[in-house]
């Protein structure tokens, strides 16, 4: 996995299987870290994560192939010598908007009080730890940085493009109320009015009035 920052407000991921592809570039958003969420979980640093995958995954080509990118990424193999041999964590990966979001749980186990049936069973619960994010799309390579694109967003707005268009419908709103201020100010000189709404004395001697 690979972490591009681009003019310090763009976040970009490059998720690949080595040595030969495929990757997937996807952009990074709503990004909150562990202490925005001010979070209370206290999961283990080294434990192996539990990956949870929406059944959305299945509907496009794309979306499998993305789906095994983050197995193979996020997922921590049983033989690892620095993983804990417990799990306490889950990563959830849901399909919304033809978005990825994720979210990190850790599991919590409460004890089961002596009014229930059966007290031999703890019961379980997630609480969400953070960090959460949101992955757009944006291509898959064929090989790792290299090769055919296989698959491209086409709904996919560039960052840059967003900002553009948004200084664009700013500078022409400001040229709007310019071309108002200037309408305004014309049909007021032409009344003799000033600009505080008192009439303005019309000097005989004035250019305007010689030569009207």
């Amino acid at each position: 996995m690979r972490k591009e920052a681009r003019k310090q407000q763009d976040l970009c991921m490059h998720i690949a299987k080595l040595p030969s592809g495929p990757r997937a570039k996807l952009h990074v958003q709503n990004l909150h870290t562990m202490s925005e969420l001010n979070s209370i979980g206290n999961s283990s640093k080294r434990s192996r994560p539990i990956l949870s995958f929406d059944a959305a995954f299945e509907n496009d080509p794309h979306l499998r192939l993305l789906r095994e990118l983050q197995a193979h990424t996020f997922g921590v193999p049983r033989s690892s010598r620095k993983a804990k041999p417990f799990i306490d964590r889950v990563l959830a990966f849901h399909v919304v908007d033809s978005r990825v979001w994720v979210r990190h749980y850790q599991v919590g186990e409460e004890d089961a009080t002596d009014d229930e049936e059966d007290t031999s069973e703890n019961k379980m619960s997630l609480v969400e730890i953070g960090p959460r994010f949101c992955l757009i799309p944006i291509f898959t390579q064929e090989g790792s940085f290299a090769g055919p694109i296989i698959y491209q967003n086409k709904c996919f707005v560039s960052p840059n493009q967003v900002r553009a268009d948004i200084r664009r419908s700013n500078s022409d709103k400001h040229g709007m109320r310019k071309e108002q201020f200037l309408a305004r100010s014309s049909k007021k000189e032409g009344l003799g009015i000033k600009s505080n709404g008192k009439e303005s004395r019309v000097n005989p001697l004035d250019t305007r009035s010689l030569f009207a």
